[in-house]
């Protein structure tokens, strides 16, 4: 079936499931969000904590030829010509760092806190990424449904002119009246095509989104279900838990306690050890009373040390590690209100989108009624072109204006629901 040069083919219907689970395979943030988080959960690893010894391996090798002259004791002299001398060693060691005042426990913990950080910043890009991915999907349903009502309009508009025509023919209508039919026709033409246009290019936009080819075509569900029971005490109960951004700064107020622990520990006494097992092999030469010499075994040790003064840096560290965590209190502080602020608005919002949509759909019913009886009356000739145009722009009006209530209702309530960091259990 053809119109207008607009083919119809049999298309995929991408269910909104369908779309989250190809998101996640397929989208590009996605995948370098991944990414880091995979480059965070090396850098938390015990290998990273200085927490295991260190071992290390060395050998190598020397070799010496000289000419000179030697003078005995006797004060004989004696000439010497290419005397030769080498020598080769190798040795194994390993270090250890038994205590260092708790400052690599607290570098290890930190280290664990910012994968956790970089695991929230993940799922916060997962967050905005599934915002971004269904206000496209629902722009896409909005408008399928918009040129759909827009398709009827043409249909309409089609009779509106036939009829106009026929009434030349039998005696019964004016020029005027085929003409004023036939720009509506062309307006309503034009519209339909545009708002096409409109359709193909977000279908583009959402392929994008999630990562395939921007070429497939495809038909979304356009059926909407909204969450029940949503109050804002409930709201606001499960933001201070798991809102994403909170989340994130009471973090890194762990993290500047460690750091306050960390600059503590450079004042604390530092023990390490150390064990190492060598050889040593040298041929001496002519020169030497003794021809060769070898060695081998181990060798242990311990290093006690302690920074008693290091002109005042330690001290610098501490009291600028303390002001970090006043300003961390201060963000944290700041950013719990602005949640608050934020939340309250998208509450506002979504119960205003609720009202709207509501209301449109009572006035659709309104204009539905107008359409019907301005239809009838038109065809008894009882009302006027201009009269049931304006009906027809009535209904229609109505219909766009509450396909775009209806998406707006449902993006308003995610968005309501992100900030309650309850994104991941909202119904699409």
């Amino acid at each position: 079936m053809s119109f207008y040069g607009l083919q119809v083919h049999s298309q995929e219907v991408l269910k909104k499931d369908e779309a989250v689970k190809i998101a996640m395979e397929n989208n590009f943030d996605i995948k370098i969000a991944n990414s880091n988080l995979d480059i965070a959960k090396n850098n938390a690893s015990i290998q990273n904590s200085k927490y295991l010894p260190s071992v290390s391996g060395t050998a190598g090798g020397t070799y010496n030829t000289t000419d000179g002259t030697i003078t005995q004791k006797t004060g004989t002299e004696v000439d010497f010509i290419n005397n030769e001398t080498s020598g080769l060693n190798a040795s194994i060691g390993l270090s250890y760092t038994v205590f260092d005042g708790f400052g690599r426990s607290n570098t290890y913990k930190k280290l664990q806190e910012n994968y956790h950080i970089s695991e929230l910043q993940a799922r916060q890009l997962v967050e905005n990424t599934m915002l971004n991915i269904f206000n496209s999907y629902y722009e896409v349903a909005r408008l399928t449904q918009d040129v759909n009502k827009q398709k009827q309009t043409v249909a309409i508009s089609n009779i509106r002119l036939k009829r106009a025509n026929y009434g030349i023919e039998y005696g019964q209508g004016s020029q005027l009246d085929v003409l004023n039919a036939e720009v509506d026709y062309n307006n309503d033409s034009i519209s339909y095509l545009t708002n096409s246009q409109l359709l193909a290019n977000e279908k583009r936009n959402l392929n994008l989104l999630l990562g395939r080819d921007i070429t497939i075509d495809f038909t979304v569900d356009t059926t909407l279900n909204y969450a029940t029971d949503l109050t804002l005490e409930k709201l606001v109960a499960q933001a201070n838990e798991n809102n994403v951004t909170l989340l994130q700064q009471e973090l890194t107020l762990k993290n500047a306690l460690y750091d306050v622990k960390s600059a503590r520990a450079a004042a604390i006494p530092k023990l390490n050890v150390n064990a190492k097992y060598g050889w040593n092999e040298n041929t001496l030469g002519a020169t030497s009373f003794i021809n060769k010499s070898a060695s081998y075994g181990p060798t242990l040790g311990a290093t006690l040390s302690w920074n008693l003064y290091d002109g005042g840096s330690t001290k610098i560290k501490k009291q600028n590690s303390k002001i970090a965590i006043d300003i961390q209190q201060t963000s944290l502080a700041k950013e719990k209100l602005n949640v608050q602020r934020n939340l309250n608005n998208a509450w506002t919002s979504y119960q205003n989108e609720l009202f709207v949509k509501d209301a449109q759909k009572k006035n659709l019913e309104t204009s539905q009624t107008n359409f019907n009886r301005s239809t009838e009356q038109y065809k008894l000739g009882q009302i006027t072109n201009l009269d049931f145009r304006q009906a027809q722009l009535n209904l229609l009006k109505t219909q766009l204006v509450l396909n775009q209530a209806k998406y707006s209702a449902k993006l308003a309530e995610l968005f309501l629901l992100q900030i309650s960091g309850d994104l991941e259990k909202a119904t699409f």
